[in-house]
């Protein structure tokens, strides 16, 4: 363990095609979706990288794909995932940090690359005070973005329903049944689908998220190629896509959190002490 009160661990997955983002095959091919996956990866270390105060960790999978997370995240802890579902992997490379010695343990997905790095932040400050047991951040689809516990509680992760709009509710109110003192931190969306991607480049605006083209290797080559090359492939796949999207997602306000979600103050469903 380094001098770092709180370690923040990437849930991650080798970027091969079929493997990632299958979601989104189609409108894109499996190695686009795997491509892009690669892009939102490489953010996603960078923004924990430029955190400060919090240790870098990827949790990976499979085994043999650690010379290529090595490549992929200099100086970054690697753990291997261990476990038969998403639950038992979380639980997992959760414990195992927090038994190395850190005072809070942080997983965080790949799948929002514009998710603003205040709420990482914010969720490193939260387990950093030992009035907090729990900190979430909730996805629009019903789950989560993030989780960070101050003790591995098997009770959040067990026979969870995992992909479905069940797991936020749900995850709380297992907290809540056990004591457990929950914060929340704002809600934001994850890339899964077509629209999703749709709404992340209406969301990015003239804003450029990725800043190289990336190979599947781990190597990166060309100029600047972010990810509404791959949204604009899948809107010419998929007609009237844009038009659906923009209807029913607008993009993120100045403050950071969509009007959607600002209208919906209910998230939490009341286990949260409080919406950081």
């Amino acid at each position: 363990m380094d001098g770092a009160r709180v370690a923040v661990a990437i849930m991650a997955k080798a970027p091969k095609p079929g493997e990632v983002k299958t979601r989104l095959c189609p409108p894109l091919s499996l190695e686009e979706a795997a491509s892009l996956y690669d892009c939102f990866l490489r953010d996603k270390v960078a923004q924990v990288r430029a955190l400060g105060g919090a240790t870098g960790v990827i949790a990976f999978t499979p085994d043999e794909s650690r010379s290529l997370f090595e490549a992929i995240a200099p100086g970054f802890r690697l753990i291997a995932q261990r476990g038969a579902d998403l639950g038992s992997r979380l639980l997992n490379s959760l414990g195992a940090l927090l038994r190395e010695g850190y005072v809070g343990a942080v997983a965080i997905d790949s799948d929002t690359p514009n998710l603003p790095t205040e709420y990482l932040r914010q969720a490193v400050d939260v387990l950093s005070r030992s009035a907090t047991d729990v900190v979430v951040g909730p996805a629009d689809d019903g789950g989560y973005y993030l989780i960070g516990v101050r003790q591995a509680w098997p009770t959040l992760f067990d026979a969870m329903p995992w992909s479905t709009p069940e797991v936020l509710p749900e995850t709380l109110g297992r907290a809540h049944a056990a004591g457990l003192r929950v914060e929340c931190l704002p809600a934001w969306f994850d890339v899964d689908t077509a629209e999703d991607l749709e709404r992340l480049i209406v969301s990015l605006g003239d804003r450029v998220t990725t800043r190289r083209r990336c190979r599947l290797d781990g190597s990166s080559r060309g100029e600047a190629d972010d990810v509404r090359r791959h949204a604009h492939v899948a809107r010419s796949r998929q007609p009237g896509v844009d038009s659906r999207v923009r209807s029913h997602h607008p993009a993120p306000s100045a403050s950071g959190v969509n009007s959607t979600v600002r209208a919906q103050p209910g998230i939490c469903h009341g286990s949260c002490t409080k919406n950081v």
